[in-house]
C-alpha cells in the first residue's frame, strides 16, 4: 500500500539510522488514513518537524555551551563546590579536555543529526506533493539540511550526505563537505523569497549562510593548519553575498542593541534568521536565566522565576572591554555592554517600582545586585503597593548575609567558584508572557543578523587585501547604528585583531565565539584555567554512542584525531 510520511517514525543519534534511535511522535498515514487531508496539510505536516529541533539544538546546555564555555568568553565552575558539577563536563569543555562520552557534546550531536534526518524525510514527502506550497517547503527542507550540515562540519568536522532515507549516508569532510553544502544552498536560492523570515529560512538567510560558509571555508578545508589559507575567491563571495543582504531594504540595523534580544524581537528588522520561539509556537529556552543569580527574580508575576548561578564571563573577556575604553568605564562608553533599567543603581531612594515597569538591567552585570526581595515565597511590597526593590542576598542558598555581589574573578578554585564569582550576562530578556517566566522564553534566538553581515564583509575585505578604510566603514556603521542611546565612538583604525575584538563586543553570548576564535587563530591561546594548545581540539569528539551505533560498518564513522 502506498504510504505518505508526515513525520519521522523515529530519528536516530546517527544519520546511519542503525541504532540508538529516540522514539518521537508518529504519524504515518496510508491512503485510507489521509482521507480528509489536503495536499497542503500534508506539506505543512512534513515541514514543521524540520524546524522543531532548533530550540533543542540551541538549548543553553547544548550548542551554546559548546560555542561559548569552550572559549575565553564564558566559564562555568562548580558553584559553591557542588552546583553545576555535572561530572566535570563544563570544566572539561572550558579546558579543552572533552571526551567522547560528554553529555553536552552527545546531546548537541543527537539533536543536529535528528534534525537532519527529519529534513531528509520531509524532502522525500514534499518531492511528490502537488500543493502549490510544496516547492517552497521542499526548498526550505533542503536549506535546513544544509544549515544542519554546516553545524556538524563546524563542530565535528564532517557532513552526512543523504538523499535516500533508506540508504546509509556518505560522510564528507574538508573541501568535499564545503562544496556539498554550497551546492545545496545555491540550488534553493532562486526558489526562496524574503517574506517568511526570520523563523524560516529565506533567500537572505541563504545568502548569509553562504557568506558564513565561504568565510570559514579555509578552516573547514584544512582543520589543523598552522595558518589558514583564506582564498581571494572565497572572500569575494563573502562580499558578494553580504552586499546582497545590505542592499535589501527590509533589513535595518536596530537602533536599540538590547531590543534585538527582547521578548518581542521577532519583528526586529535586524534579524535575518532565528529560532522562532513565540509563545504560540511553544517556544522554550533558558537563555535569559542561565547566568543570573538564584536570588535575582526578574518578573513580579513569578516568585519561582529566578536565575541559576550558571556561567559568567571570564576576566580575560571583561578585560578586553576595559582595555578598549580605558580610562572610561565600558558601561559609559558602549551601549552594548550594559543597559540600566532599575533606577536604584544610581538613585538609592528609587526603591519602589510599579510591577508593570519592573525590568532588570541588561548586558554585563557587575558588583552588588538589586532587585525584588523574596521572603517566605512572597515578594515584599512598599506601603504604596509597589514592588520593593533593594540589595539582594543569597537567601535561596541559605546564606542570607552574603550579598549578591558579582566579582570579576571566576575560576575553578574554591574561592573563584563561589556563587557570586564572575560578572554575569543578562542579554536575552526574561519572558513576561510565558507560562513560567523561567523555562520558556518567547524571544527568538538569533542565528544571523545584519550586524554580522557588515562585520563579515569587513573581515573579508581585510583578508583579501582591500584598503583598511573600507572595512573600517562597515565596522563603524554598526557601532553608529545604536542611536537609542549614545552610540559607541567610531574606531579610527581596523586590523584583524581589532575586528576580532569588535566581534566579541557585538556578538558575546550569541554562540559565535568558538568559531571566531578558531578562524582568527586564537583558540589555542590561554585564558583562566585553560592552557591546552592542542590544535586537534578545534573540533569536538564524535560521541561514543554514535560510533557504537555504526559499529556494524567497520571504518564508517571514525573518531576525530586526538580523542
Amino acid at each position: 500500500m502506498k504510504k505518505t510520511k508526515l513525520l519521522l517514525l523515529a530519528t536516530c543519534a546517527g544519520i546511519t539510522m542503525m541504532a540508538g534511535c529516540a522514539k518521537l511522535d508518529e504519524n504515518v498515514l496510508d491512503e485510507s488514513s489521509v482521507t480528509g487531508l489536503t495536499d497542503k496539510q500534508i506539506a505543512e505536516g512534513a515541514i514543521a518537524p524540520v524546524y522543531a529541533r532548533l530550540p533543542d539544538i540551541w538549548l543553553h546546555t547544548n550548542y551554546f555551551a559548546l560555542q561559548e564555555i569552550s572559549t575565553d568568553e564564558a566559564i562555568l565552575p562548580y558553584r559553591g563546590g557542588t552546583d553545576w558539577g555535572d561530572n566535570g563536563i563544563y570544566l572539561q569543555l572550558h579546558k579543552h579536555e572533552n571526551v567522547s562520552s560528554d553529555v553536552n557534546v552527545r546531546n548537541t550531536w543527537n539533536n543536529i543529526t535528528q534534525a537532519t534526518s527529519r529534513a531528509v524525510s520531509a524532502i522525500e514527502v514534499l518531492a511528490t506533493n502537488k500543493d502549490a506550497s510544496a516547492a517552497l517547503f521542499l526548498a526550505e527542507a533542503r536549506g535546513m539540511k544544509a544549515y544542519y550540515s554546516m553545524l556538524t562540519l563546524d563542530l565535528f568536522g564532517l557532513v552526512f550526505k543523504k538523499e535516500d532515507p533508506k540508504a546509509v549516508s556518505t560522510i564528507l569532510r574538508g573541501n568535499d563537505a564545503v562544496e556539498y553544502i554550497k551546492s545545496e544552498l545555491l540550488a534553493i536560492e532562486p526558489i526562496l523569497d524574503n517574506t517568511t523570515g526570520p523563523g524560516r529560512i529565506t533567500k537572505a538567510a541563504v545568502w548569509g549562510l553562504l557568506a558564513r560558509l565561504h568565510l570559514n571555508a579555509a578552516v573547514y578545508r584544512d582543520r589543523y593548519a598552522a595558518t589558514f589559507d583564506f582564498k581571494k575567491e572565497d572572500m569575494d563571495k563573502v562580499v558578494e553575498y553580504c552586499d546582497k543582504i545590505i542592499a535589501t531594504p527590509q533589513f535595518v540595523l536596530s537602533p536599540s542593541y538590547f531590543a534585538l534580544f527582547d521578548d518581542a524581537n521577532h519583528t526586529n528588522k535586524e534579524l535575518i534568521f532565528a529560532v522562532d520561539q513565540r509563545s504560540d509556537l511553544n517556544g522554550h529556552n533558558r537563555m535569559a536565566y542561565f547566568s543570573l543569580s538564584g536570588d535575582q527574580f526578574p518578573i513580579p508575576a513569578y516568585t519561582g522565576a529566578n536565575g541559576t548561578d550558571g556561567p559568567a564571563i571570564t576576566s580575560d573577556f571583561y578585560r578586553s572591554w576595559v582595555n578598549a575604553y580605558t580610562p572610561i568605564d565600558p558601561a559609559a562608553a558602549d551601549p552594548r555592554f550594559y543597559k540600566q533599567n532599575l533606577g536604584i543603581y544610581t538613585n538609592p531612594g528609587d526603591s519602589c517600582v510599579d510591577a508593570a515597569a519592573f525590568n532588570i538591567n541588561r548586558g554585563i552585570l557587575r558588583g552588588q545586585q538589586y532587585g525584588l526581595i523574596r521572603k517566605s515565597g512572597v515578594f515584599l511590597k512598599c506601603t504604596s503597593g509597589k514592588m520593593l526593590v533593594g540589595k539582594l542576598f543569597y537567601d535561596t542558598r541559605s546564606k542570607p548575609t552574603k550579598p549578591v555581589e558579582f566579582t570579576e574573578q571566576c575560576d575553578f578554585t574554591v574561592a573563584g567558584s563561589d556563587y557570586n564569582t564572575g560578572f554575569r550576562v543578562s542579554k536575552y530578556e526574561f519572558s513576561k508572557t510565558s507560562v513560567s517566566g523561567r523555562n520558556f522564553g518567547e524571544h527568538d534566538i538569533v542565528i544571523l543578523r545584519l550586524a554580522d553581515i557588515y562585520l563579515m564583509r569587513a573581515e573579508a575585505k581585510l583578508r583579501r587585501g582591500d584598503a583598511a578604510a573600507t572595512a573600517l566603514t562597515d565596522v563603524n556603521t554598526v557601532r553608529a547604528s545604536r542611536t537609542a542611546s549614545t552610540p559607541a565612538p567610531a574606531l579610527t583604525a581596523i586590523t584583524l585583531d581589532l575586528l576580532f575584538r569588535e566581534r566579541g563586543f557585538e556578538f558575546y553570548w550569541e554562540s559565535q565565539r568558538r568559531t571566531d576564535m578558531v578562524r582568527f587563530g586564537k583558540y589555542e591561546g590561554t585564558w583562566t584555567e585553560k592552557t591546552n594548545t592542542d590544535k586537534q581540539k578545534r573540533i569536538f569528539p564524535i560521541p561514543l554512542t554514535a560510533i557504537d551505533a555504526a559499529s556494524n560498518l567497520p571504518g564508517y564513522l571514525v573518531q576525530n584525531p586526538g580523542y
